[in-house]
């Protein structure tokens, strides 16, 4: 118990308890902090995997539909409902 005692009024234990536990839990950078902020980063990895591989295809499909001109007169009628002078265009709306 003396040996206890003794080591807990050292000057260097006390000093070395109370950084730990200002780190641990008081400061900005806390243990606590920083574990919300890992999972954070792999969420937002996970993102931009997901943003990146979605980006190759939209890159892949903008190809094909600039070098085939059948499909760009398809999407042009389809997405902004053009159309040739000489036809007539209805559009149906489902509620």
């Amino acid at each position: 118990m003396k040996r206890f005692f003794k080591l807990t009024t050292n000057f260097y234990f006390l000093a070395g308890a109370f950084f730990l536990c200002w780190m641990i839990f008081i400061d900005s950078n806390n243990l606590i902090n920083q574990f919300k902020l890992s999972r954070k980063l792999a969420e937002l990895e996970d993102r931009k995997e997901y943003y990146l591989e979605r980006k190759e295809k939209i890159k892949a499909e903008r190809e094909e539909l600039m070098s085939n001109p059948e499909l760009m007169e398809k999407f042009a009628r389809e997405k902004y409902l053009m159309k040739k002078e000489s036809e007539d265009l209805y559009v149906i709306v489902k509620k």
